[in-house]
């Protein structure tokens, strides 16, 4: 990944991860973090590990974020992006759809910015 892609990727991975870490770690401690998304062999669910990893990415120094970084913000945009896509009708604060977003960084009922 190059020095264009890598500014786009963090420009990208900044603008749909509106939740801050603190957010995020709050979230994940919830049950309802823990309880949504895909988990495999009954263990943590893909989406809860990605907002660990997450918030350890979001407190690093730009100079400090390795390419497994890169990857794993590449990872989180297209999630984001496609989910997204995916809302269902009718209020979403209370679904799984909502906190499998969370999981991974964002909030869609969120007033950031």
């Amino acid at each position: 990944m190059d020095g264009d892609e890598r500014d786009e990727t963090r420009e990208a991975f900044r603008e749909l991860v509106n939740m801050t870490p603190a957010e995020l770690e709050k979230w994940l401690d919830s049950d309802e973090s823990r309880d949504a998304g895909h988990h495999k062999d009954g263990g943590e669910s893909v989406g809860h590990a990605s907002g660990r990893r997450i918030v350890e990415i979001q407190r690093k120094k730009k100079g400090d974020l390795s390419d497994d970084d890169y990857e794993h913000m590449r990872k989180v945009v297209g999630y984001v992006r496609r989910h997204l896509a995916q809302r269902p009708s009718g209020d979403v604060e209370d679904t799984r759809w909502r906190y499998s977003l969370m999981n991974w960084g964002h909030d869609p009922l969120a007033n950031h910015g």
